[in-house]
């Protein structure tokens, strides 16, 4: 998500950001690239022309003409207006109503409704360890309610059944007090959605609305609708008192349009966004981490939590025991072992977009397929026997080919795994030995070098190599050279 954004911005701001001083010409000039870099995302022009205003308005005032470092500080301007139209600061789910709390999801048909109710209770089950119970009131759409049989099973939550035949409010009413019999936390509604704006649909999320009487109100939102979001969030607006918005389908979206445009449109915060349709790609919304995002700083704070959600803190244990007592050695299905966490993860996208300068790393990236080279190199590493992946120096030239036959690849793919494995186990020897420090050294003078995450890690990540980035190489050589002349 964002990623033309990223591009655009960043690279009309980055002759800037080193300037000594800015004239006014070169505000105009910056504000002129911001207003087509908007645009091209599919902002709302209402948006873009608040937006614009209010960082020229900055950018030529006292702000920047007094400052040591102007450049800086039109893109520190920049950033904390792009903060304020995200919507400032995070706001979490009000959960202090009596229990059952009520959640009524709207939205229109295919804005992913049903997956985000899925979503939702799994966040509230195993972040806030609610007891979530969820039903369905699309009695329209073939299928609807099966679909959440489906997915509340997935989530680990109650289901209430409903009917295709019942009316809405009375499938309300009755989940309404089976939740309150029941004691449970959280009731999630899922409501029936069209195609577009009706009379009929809104009188319906009405009479919801009044028989629940929500906590949350959330407008579920398709991201890769563009400024079609920015119209039908408004149609809701006036219709509903929303309390909240969820972005769907980020991970489709490279503009970033809805997001900048859906907040200020409805004046609700963008609560959650969700990308894919697996039940643990919903991710809390922070705007100051998102404008950072945007503007290629990276989002550390995201990346951090997600690690420390995502990783299997017992099996890095494990081998970092391993690896400290000396009674083995990193090797392939620990390799494989790594891979499979990132893919856990969310994928190497997903880690880069969090990443400082990941929107130029990825699109380095853009003509390679990373998440196919993570599966094709653990398919290969499951075609080896035991041994071969507790003893990968003694894989011959005829086990190689007997693996490629086996994962269904040549053997040059073979060959190369097998080189970024060695790479890998240097670092991680480094790490061992109390050389994380040097190994980090490394890692700053290599850029992200070699054909790896620092020089070699993980498969796909085949970048060129920055400055110095084949460093070790020549030393090497170097000191080769010395040993013959003594």
């Amino acid at each position: 998500m964002f990623q033309s954004l990223s591009e655009r911005l960043s690279a009309s701001l980055q002759a800037l950001t080193g300037a000594g001083r800015l004239s006014e010409d070169d505000v105009a000039k910056a504000a002129r690239e911001l207003r087509m870099a908007l645009l091209e995302a599919d902002v709302a022009l209402p948006v873009v022309r608040g937006f614009i205003d209010r960082v020229r308005s900055r950018a030529v005032g006292a702000e920047v003409s007094k400052s040591l470092t102007p450049g800086q500080e039109f893109l520190r301007i920049v950033q904390e207006e792009l903060t304020e139209t995200l919507g400032r600061e995070a706001v979490g789910l009000n959960l202090r109503a009596q229990p059952p709390v009520v959640i009524l999801m709207a939205g229109l048909q295919g804005s992913g409704k049903t997956t985000t109710t899925g979503k939702l209770a799994r966040y509230l089950r195993e972040n806030q360890k609610k007891q979530v119970a969820v039903v369905s009131c699309d009695v329209y759409r073939p299928a609807a309610i099966e679909q959440l049989r489906v997915v509340a099973e997935q989530a680990g939550a109650r289901f209430l059944p409903s009917e295709a035949g019942e009316k809405p409010a009375d499938i309300a009413r009755r989940a309404l007090a089976q939740a309150r019999h029941d004691v449970v936390d959280v009731l999630i509604v899922d409501s029936a959605g069209r195609t577009g704006i009706d009379e009929v649909m809104m009188q319906e999320i009405g009479e919801l609305h009044g028989v629940l009487d929500p906590a949350e109100t959330l407008f579920v939102v398709d991201s890769m609708t563009g400024q079609d979001a920015a119209n039908t969030a408004r149609a809701f607006a006036d219709r509903l008192p929303l309390t909240g918005v969820v972005l769907t389908k980020v991970d489709g979206d490279a503009r970033g349009g809805a997001a900048l445009s859906v907040r200020e449109v409805t004046g609700a915060p963008i609560k959650f966004m969700g990308a894919g349709e697996k039940q643990d790609k919903l991710e809390a919304f922070h705007p100051d981490r998102i404008a950072a995002r945007i503007l290629g700083q990276g989002d550390m704070l995201s990346f951090i939590e997600e690690t420390v959600d995502k990783v299997d803190r017992d099996k890095a244990e494990k081998l970092a025991n391993k690896l400290r007592s000396g009674k083995g050695s990193f090797d392939l299905a620990d390799f494989r072992e790594q891979m499979q966490q990132m893919q856990q993860m969310g994928g190497i996208a997903s880690l880069l977009e969090k990443m400082p300068g990941g929107a130029q790393m990825q699109a380095k990236l853009a003509q390679q397929n990373p998440e196919k080279d993570i599966g094709r190199s653990v398919a290969i590493i499951n075609s080896m026997t035991p041994g071969e992946r507790r003893y990968p120096d003694r894989i011959r030239a005829s086990h190689r080919r007997r693996i490629a036959a086996g994962s269904g690849t040549q053997v040059q793919d073979v060959n190369r795994l097998l080189k970024q494995f060695e790479q890998s186990r240097q670092m991680m020897k480094k790490a061992a030995g109390g050389g994380m420090a040097r190994m980090l050294q490394g890692l700053q003078g290599g850029g992200m070098g070699g054909g790896g995450m620092g020089g070699g890690g993980m498969p796909g990540m085949q970048l060129p190599a920055g400055p110095g980035g084949h460093g070790g190489k020549n030393k090497s050589k170097s000191r080769n050279k010395r040993k013959k002349k003594r």
